[in-house]
């Protein structure tokens, strides 16, 4: 008897065992079933040995409680001691599946299945199966002879007679040798229909490609023919019955559960297409309709039951089809797009334990393979297998991924694939997730054999195994293409040039062999240099690919590249920075704009590095500097510079580099990261730029005129002089491709001429526009001061008192209407000061506009809309002058501001957008109107700004070539293939617009 206070030899052996409720486990050994056996150290060797000690022991108390007779207990336990391979099996099974131990106890003579196995049933296949169910005269029979099956097939399995492969293979044929069984059945149930009609069982999925998981829906699809002299129509009704009724003996619940979900949905059409169809209509289907992961999942397709010539035919038809797949446009984006959709549509609380789904989980694996063998099967027989792993190691050994790559994956997937089969094996449930318990994670880690600490040792793994799928599984597309031109050791299988280019094209270059002698000339050698871009260019290369020009993002990195690859810190930024890399990538295959602005000065490469924005202001990362910042700088450069020609080129220069900061942080948020998705809330976007573009154009031109003056006349300027930003400038709405619209005031200093002071700010003018367009590296900034009174046949330049003057006699409605974007930038700040507040009654009347006054507007929009549109441009996609463009919608607010602005204070503002929210605000319009105005104003603003940074060059209108226009649509959130559906929204969103316009503008209110 034990003490009081201390622990049995028994209690602590079991502890040491396994057992984590050692106290359960000795009254269960103490029970007298287990009488006999309770001190036997081999029974307790045994059960230690098991995934799940207490699982197996409660097990095997349940199996021995329901033997019919004592002999039949005595005669289990006898064979249990005494032969070791049935104790594996039956307490490898009893703890690794609660749901085999839940069988085994309803049915207690199935354990006499474990006891031996001839040689042959070591690696059973579907004739053996078959002979197992031979037996199954109904639906709860044929579930028993199934799980009978998957007894023997778990056994295997945990004691390591099978691998993970062979396994999956075991599991496929059996669900072969099942959906046979189910539609004998359904066809002995319905004889008549059965002799109409030829049906063949496609599978599809995992089961096509034998490699089945324990518990998983059974993809498939049906072909069905007539036999001879009968309907076609009464054979496919025939048809479809008996195979609803074979999904149904599969799925269905009875006493005996289900065997698993038969899945038709990867038919034609899916869930809306008939379950049957012939041959040709098939045929027809995938000819004419069919998506590319349609043909993705054909790799997978083979005959497993019923008409089995109807199903070889059916192969036979489809798979020239499957292997052209790599030639439709928009191959490789389709796959990878999907890819993305399947990982979006994982649960936020589900995505970090999602293994099968999830980032660096087997379907990264699975996708990939599959679009290798799409893109070199057409060429390459010996890769066309249904099978995963088989298909992985076909690519290596042909050169088209690398050794090291797959063998590293190979032990991924295994290993993943492991975890999954034991996952769902425990309760024989359809799921990927890995259990968050500690007990459940335990068990797992132990039925994977990490036993000295199970838990801490499956998770580790686990991150290993994900981190590798996930660095590789993109790379393994790319990373051969360097292999085959980097003239590297000898002796390792390459692309052949061919197969290279079939890659290249697949990816969507144009200019295969201009690719790859950029990447001949990137990675060629031994250098460290030409070795991390061989680490880098991988990836790149498939950020490239995601872009709408893959071959200018290739071009311009190799001339980045050759401009900066001797500087130390280039590639370590790129190889050390993560978004720094897939910045440049972005960057550099957008359009024409930024890369020209960096390659003039490769050194900004390194605003990339930061790229979350932090240190805006300080000079680091894409987000836009402060005004103040940017003139703090400027002033500071143009005060060391010796002359004002050397100084405005310093503002210029700065000015570049600011520029391609506010481009390349603007890409980035329309096109997103891996880490950050793209910028959802597109009217930030415009005002993050707009807002940039017109601080760094005031910090320019507050510089030109220092530098101007400081040179002609020293500290002070004869006259005081303020630069009045107006149109876009002064909205703070200016694009990249904008003019500075402006007017110049200026007023005598006291005792100072008329004559003199009027000469000298006319020189400022004349010489600040000269120094800003001087031909140079960097971009000219155009100073356009049209809006100035009387045009272009008045002076550049006026006082104060001279606008006062012409704006009580002369002015017109229009030029109010233009001063309601008059904003003071630059010079003297209490000049800019007054003119604002001479101004203000003349843009915001009081007592409102007169009616007159709003006949003459909607007048000049009118003709404006008539005369100034270009011929041969389709009206309804013109971003500025078309029907719900920009100029429908600004008009409209300034009618609003000038008839309402008096008595509105939210009104007085010469921003468009924050005009409309006080409208909104002050009820002078509805809240859907002001919506549709503001959606339409910020697409349209964003069309202008893509099309400007595609093509290098200002455009109102959508480009006509196809890659610039896929690549404005890439800009705008439309991925590969649906330029259509942008050019739509677009002319939906104007329509929209121009109703609310021809309400709220030429209507009377």
């Amino acid at each position: 008897m034990t003490a009081p206070g201390r622990r049995s030899s028994t209690f602590t052996r079991l502890l040491r065992h396994g057992f984590t409720d050692a106290s359960a486990a000795e009254r269960l050994l103490d029970s007298a079933e287990l009488a006999a056996v309770r001190n036997d150290p081999v029974l307790l060797e045994a059960l230690g040995a098991t995934a799940d000690p207490d699982l197996a022991l409660g097990g095997l108390v349940r199996l021995l409680e329901a033997q019919p007779a004592p002999t039949a207990r005595r005669e289990l336990l006898d064979t249990l001691i005494a032969a070791k391979p049935l104790r594996d099996r039956l307490l490898g099974v009893l703890g690794a599946s609660a749901a085999l131990g839940d069988h085994l106890a309803r049915h207690p003579d199935d354990w006499r299945a474990l006891v031996m196995y001839e040689p042959r049933d070591l690696h059973p296949g579907v004739e053996e199966f078959e002979r197992c169910l031979d037996g199954a005269a109904d639906p709860v029979s044929l579930r028993v002879a199934y799980r009978r099956c998957l007894l023997s097939i778990a056994a295997r399995d945990v004691c390591g007679t099978t691998d993970v492969a062979q396994t999956a293979a075991e599991l496929a044929d059996l669900a072969t040798a099942t959906l046979r069984a189910a539609l004998a059945l359904a066809r002995a149930d319905a004889p008549g229909d059965a002799a109409l009609c030829r049906l063949a069982v496609i599978a599809m999925g995992k089961c096509g490609g034998n490699e089945l998981n324990y518990v998983s829906d059974v993809d498939v699809i049906f072909v069905g023919e007539a036999v001879d002299g009968a309907d076609e129509g009464k054979a496919l009704r025939a048809a479809t019955k008996l195979a609803s009724h074979m999904m149904r003996i599969c799925s269905e619940t009875t006493v005996e559960g289900s065997i698993w979900p038969v899945d038709a949905n990867l038919r034609p059409e899916g869930r809306n297409g008939p379950l049957v169809r012939t041959l040709s209509s098939h045929l027809a289907y995938y000819q004419r309709w069919a998506k590319t992961w349609e043909f993705q999942a054909l790799l997978k397709a083979r005959p497993v039951a019923g008409d089995l010539e109807l199903g070889e035919a059916y192969v036979a038809a489809l798979q020239p089809l499957v292997w052209q797949a790599a030639e439709r446009e928009n191959f490789v984006a389709d796959v990878q797009k999907m890819r993305r959709r399947v990982v979006e549509n994982i649960p936020a609380a589900e995505v970090d334990r999602e293994l099968k789904l999830g980032p660096g989980g087997l379907r990264d694996v699975e996708f990939a393979v599959q679009l290798l063998q799409l893109v070199h099967g057409r060429t390459d027989a010996g890769l066309r297998s249904g099978t995963t792993l088989d298909a992985l190691q076909a690519l290596a050994a042909g050169g088209y991924v690398g050794r090291e790559d797959a063998g590293r994956l190979d032990e991924a997937y295994r290993f993943l694939r492991s975890m999954e089969h034991r996952i769902q094996l425990y309760r024989l449930r359809r799921t990927h997730l890995v259990p968050e318990g500690e007990a459940d994670q335990r068990r797992l880690g132990r039925s994977l054999g990490l036993r000295t600490d199970p838990v801490a040792e499956l998770n580790r793994e686990w991150r290993r195994h994900t981190g590798v799928v996930r660095r590789l599984h993109e790379k393994l597309f790319y990373r051969p293409l360097l292999d085959a031109v980097a003239q590297l050791a000898p002796g390792e299988a390459r692309l052949s040039p061919e197969a290279a280019r079939e890659r290249l094209i697949a990816l969507g270059y144009a200019d295969p062999a201009a690719a790859l002698r950029h990447l001949e000339a990137l990675a060629s050698g031994v250098t460290r240099k030409a070795a991390i871009q061989r680490t880098l260019l991988p990836v790149l290369l498939g950020w490239f690919a995601d872009s709408a020009d893959p071959d200018a993002g290739l071009l311009n990195f190799r001339k980045v590249s050759d401009a900066l690859g001797k500087t130390p810190w280039y590639l370590r930024l790129l190889r050390d920075e993560g978004a720094a890399a897939q910045n440049l990538a972005r960057v550099l295959s957008a359009g024409r704009l930024a890369p020209d602005l960096l390659m003039r000065a490769p050194e900004a490469v390194a605003l990339l590095g930061d790229g979350d924005g932090a240190g805006a202001g300080t000079g680091g990362g894409l987000a836009p500097r402060t005004r103040a910042h940017l003139e703090q700088e400027i002033l500071a450069a143009v005060g060391r510079a010796e002359n004002a020609e050397q100084a405005v080129t310093a503002a210029r220069g700065v000015r570049r580099r600011e520029l391609f900061r506010t481009a390349a942080g603007d890409i980035v948020s329309s096109y997103g990261t891996e880490t950050r998705p793209a910028e959802a809330d597109q009217g930030a976007l415009v005002d993050r730029v707009g807002g940039a573009v017109s601080d760094l154009t005031a910090a320019t031109l507050a510089g030109t005129l220092r530098a101007v003056v400081r040179e002609g006349w020293g500290d002070t300027l004869p006259t005081r002089f303020a630069i009045i930003g107006m149109g876009r400038f002064g909205g703070q709405e200016l694009g990249y491709g904008s003019d500075a619209d402006v007017v110049f005031v200026h007023e005598p200093r006291d005792g100072v001429g008329e004559r003199e002071a009027a000469e000298a700010a006319g020189k400022v003018v004349s010489e600040m526009r000269r120094l800003l367009q001087i031909p140079s590296a960097d971009p000219p900034l155009l100073i356009d001061a049209d809006l100035r009174p009387e045009g272009r046949s008045g002076p550049l330049v006026r006082t104060l008192r001279s606008y006062e003057a012409y704006y009580r006699r002369w002015s017109l409605v229009w030029e109010s209407q233009a001063l309601l974007r008059a904003e003071p930038f630059a010079g003297d700040a209490g000049l800019g000061r007054r003119f604002v507040e001479l101004i203000d009654p003349l843009r915001y009347p009081s007592g409102g506009l007169p009616e007159e006054s709003v006949r003459e507007i909607r007048r000049l929009k009118a003709r404006m809309e008539s005369e100034r549109l270009p011929r041969g441009v389709d009206p309804k996609l013109h971003t500025k002058l078309g029907p719900g463009g920009l100029s429908d919608v600004e008009w409209t607010v300034q009618l609003l501001q000038m008839r309402h602005g008096a008595e509105v204070p939210g009104l007085r503002t010469t921003r468009t957008r924050e005009a409309l929210a006080a409208a909104l605000a002050a009820g002078l319009l509805s809240e859907e109107d002001a919506q549709t105005l503001d959606d339409a104003w910020v697409l349209a603003t964003r069309v202008r700004n893509a099309v400007m940074l595609v093509r290098g060059r200002a455009g109102d209108t959508f480009p006509s070539d196809p890659r610039e226009l896929a690549a404005v649509g890439r800009y705008l959130g439309y991925g590969p293939g649906h330029v259509g559906d942008m050019l739509d929204d677009y002319r939906r969103t104007a329509r929209r617009a121009r109703t609310v316009v021809d309400e709220l503008f030429y209507a009377d209110r």
